[in-house]
This record gives structure tokens, C-alpha cells and sequence, in this order.
């Protein structure tokens, strides 16, 4: 008995062995983190989550109390998110093939109801193919790494998404980053990469934060010119920009010009979840053989896609519901700039309302509450320093009334806080 005692013993270090510096390496750990959070709140920038207790919508109630409250801050672009289409087809898909597939596509998670949607988003681009993920994070995470060698080269806007940035850092291919929007910093990047194989220039089509619109013309041009790829993260223009929704290159007239396009279902397409590449069938073919998210991850659940194959369907019937956006969007930027506001971007539903101070940010989308209008303030790290703001995103229903409503609320807390003279 002591023998084996004292081997219990030895094994695990003695009394004051492994397990005890485990316990006073999570203390460590814990301290450390409470200073991290602790300095967050101090810098203004916490984010608080709100719980909603009701459908996403233009109009909310959110957990706790607060019936009425106006939503002014989700990508519910089209409002497709309730639309009792959507929602029914979810529900038929549910019934019709299950839960989820427990597995991921090359194993047994391929329905036919995948395969449908794939060909569906590949015809509503224009391309020949398209590949399912389950969030656009997870395409952009697994295309540059599948693509992409030692080789080549990958162009970056400076003011990419996240996820370019983290799907570029996984691939071993020569990395520039070009200033936002610099045609002429573009171009130099351009001539220097000319010594690598593939050239890829990779931007976001509608910038999420800033609500400004990739000048993909210029970026086409300078493509072509250098031998170039273009890629486009399209998640905040599929669906509403351009005259049939199909995204950036289509408002601007290059979609003959775009080799890839990355988008999400999650945003205009119903609003659930997903993501998705589509391109050259070469392409789509090698990412379901190479990329890791769409090999490792399991098939999207059947209710979603059922939602975002309704919504494809809606928007290939009519232009209505994706020209309704201009008006509206339009509508509340001029009434803004006229309040005396500053409203980053141009033509976007995405209406950032610069502040530049954090706490600023933080106490006037509280107040704004306050007044039934639900807006979130951004800062550091999600937005550069003094660069905080309160994004404001313009769906297709809302009403004129809404629009109105969440004017005069800003025009009060602005004046209150000192943002408005």
C-alpha cells in the first residue's frame, strides 16, 4: 500500500507538484485577464451584448423590458430575415431533411438541397461554380491557403476584413498590402510582384465599417494591365447593390473582370449563417479537395440552406425588394449631413456616423437606446484609434417614418453630448 502510494505520489510531482502548479498557474491567468478586462472598460470600449426576445427585424424587444425599439444595426439588409417566404421554406427543409448531417461533406454530409444551392449561387453571379461554407470567414480562411504558394503573390487592401487578413496570413504567398483605396499605391505593389508567379489582388467590394464602395473599375484596369487576379468579399453588397443585387461588380460593370467572389448567407440571404466562393469551376473543384474550413467543418444545416435558397429565389424574381435600399439609404444620409453630422462612405446602407471618441460613442448609442433606437458604437480594436463611431445600417424595411424617427433621436443625444453644436 505505501509503495503504491508513494508512485501516486511521484507520478504526480509530489504534494506541491503539477497540480498544484496548475492551480497557481490559472490564478496567474485569472489575474492577468481581469487586468486585461478591467483596462477595456477603462478605455471605453466594452462590448455589451443586448439580448433580443423577438425575431430580428426593424423593430425589436429586447429581453428584460423595451417593446417598440428600433433596430438600426443589424445587416438584415433586405429584411429577409422574417420574411414568412424564408422562414416557411426553413421550416420545410427541416422537416424534409433533418437537423443537420453530423458530418462533413465528403464523408456523408452532401444533400441534394447543397448541390441545388451551389448551382443557384453560381447563376445568380454569373460564374460557373460555387462552394458552401459555413461562414464567409471560414471561405475566406480556406481559399488563399488552397490557391496560393511560395510562388505567388497576394495584394491586399489595408482595410480588408478580418478575415482576409487571417485566411492571407495562412497562405505562404509573397503578402503587399496597398493603402485603402490607393489606385497609385496599388499600381507600385503591382509592378514589384510582376517577379512572382500569380498575382491576386484581393479587397473588400463594400467595406463594412466605412461603408465605402472598392473602386473595382480602377482595380480591374490595373489587374489586367499587370497580369493580375482580382478577388472581392462581397458579404455587405450581395443582394442590394448593383440593378439586379448581384454585388459591387455588378453596379459597376466589371463582372466579366472579377475571378473570385467570396459572399455569406448570413447578411441580405436570408440572414442565417453560410458562406460561400464562387468562380472557375477549376477553382471550386480544388477547394473541395484542399481547403481545410470546408474539409473539416461539418455541411450547413438544412433549415439554413433552405432559408438562402428562398432568398436567392426572391431576389432572381424581382429587383424590387434590392432597388428599394437607394431611396432609403439616401434619404437618412442627407437628413444626417443636413443635421450637421459627418456620415462616412457614399450611396451605402451601411451610414457610419463619425465621433472619433471612444466613450463618446459608447454613452450616445446607450442614450440612443434610451429613446427606442438601437445602434451599437464601434471602436478600437474593431475600428482604428480615434476613428470610433456609430454605425447605422439602412434596411429595406424600414419606413420613412423609422428613417425620421432615428434622425431626431441622434439630432438630441448629438446636441446633449456635444457632437452638434
Amino acid at each position: 500500500m505505501l509503495r503504491g502510494a508513494a508512485g501516486r505520489l511521484l507520478r504526480c510531482g509530489g504534494a506541491g507538484g503539477p497540480r498544484a502548479a496548475s492551480g497557481s498557474a490559472a490564478a496567474q491567468l485569472r489575474r492577468r485577464l481581469e487586468s486585461e478586462l478591467e483596462d477595456i472598460r477603462g478605455a471605453g470600449t466594452w462590448k455589451s451584448e443586448r439580448v433580443i426576445a423577438s425575431r430580428q427585424g426593424p423593430h425589436l424587444r429586447l429581453a428584460g423590458g423595451g417593446d417598440g425599439i428600433l433596430n438600426f444595426c443589424a445587416n438584415n439588409y433586405l429584411g429577409l430575415s422574417s420574411h414568412p417566404e424564408v422562414i416557411r421554406a426553413a421550416v420545410e427543409a427541416l422537416e424534409k431533411f433533418g437537423a443537420g448531417l453530423s458530418s462533413v461533406r465528403f464523408i456523408c454530409g452532401t444533400q441534394s438541397i447543397h448541390k441545388d444551392l451551389e448551382e443557384k449561387i453560381a447563376r445568380f453571379h454569373q460564374r460557373e461554380d460555387a462552394i458552401l461554407y459555413a461562414s464567409c470567414f471560414d471561405a475566406n480562411a480556406g481559399i488563399f491557403e488552397a490557391l496560393l504558394t511560395p510562388e505567388d503573390a497576394v495584394l491586399s487592401d489595408e482595410l480588408n476584413h478580418a478575415s482576409i487578413i487571417d485566411g492571407i496570413r495562412l497562405c505562404k504567398a509573397n503578402k503587399y498590402r496597398y493603402k485603402h483605396m490607393d489606385m497609385q499605391d496599388l499600381e507600385a505593389k503591382l509592378q514589384d510582384a510582376q517577379k512572382h508567379r500569380l498575382r491576386l489582388v484581393a479587397t473588400d467590394g463594400a467595406f463594412s465599417m466605412d461603408g465605402d464602395i472598392a473602386p473595382l473599375r480602377e482595380i480591374c484596369q490595373l489587374a489586367q494591365k499587370y497580369d493580375a487576379l482580382v478577388f472581392i468579399d462581397e458579404c455587405h453588397a450581395t443582394g442590394f447593390l448593383g440593378p439586379n443585387g448581384r454585388g459591387t461588380d455588378e453596379l459597376l460593370g466589371v463582372m466579366d473582370k472579377v475571378t473570385i467572389i467570396n459572399s455569406t448567407l448570413g447578411k441580405a440571404l436570408g440572414g442565417a449563417a453560410g458562406g460561400y466562393t464562387t468562380g472557375p469551376k477549376p477553382l471550386i473543384d480544388l477547394l473541395r479537395q484542399r481547403s481545410r474550413p470546408y474539409l473539416f467543418s461539418n455541411s450547413l444545416p438544412p433549415a439554413v440552406v433552405g432559408c438562402a435558397s428562398k432568398a436567392l429565389d426572391l431576389l432572381m424574381e424581382s429587383n424590387a425588394i434590392a432597388q428599394s435600399m437607394a431611396a432609403k439609404t439616401q434619404r437618412f444620409r442627407s437628413k444626417m449631413t443636413a443635421a450637421g453630422f459627418t456620415i462616412s462612405g457614399k450611396d451605402h446602407p451601411i451610414c457610419p456616423v463619425m465621433l472619433g471618441d471612444a466613450r463618446l460613442a459608447a454613452v450616445m448609442a446607450e442614450d440612443m437606446l434610451n429613446r427606442g433606437i438601437y445602434v451599437i458604437g464601434f471602436s478600437y480594436p474593431v475600428v482604428p484609434k480615434g476613428k470610433a463611431r456609430i454605425r447605422v445600417q439602412i434596411s429595406a424595411v424600414h419606413s420613412d417614418e423609422d428613417i425620421d424617427r432615428c434622425v431626431e433621436a441622434f439630432t438630441e443625444v448629438g446636441r446633449k453630448h456635444g457632437a452638434l453644436p
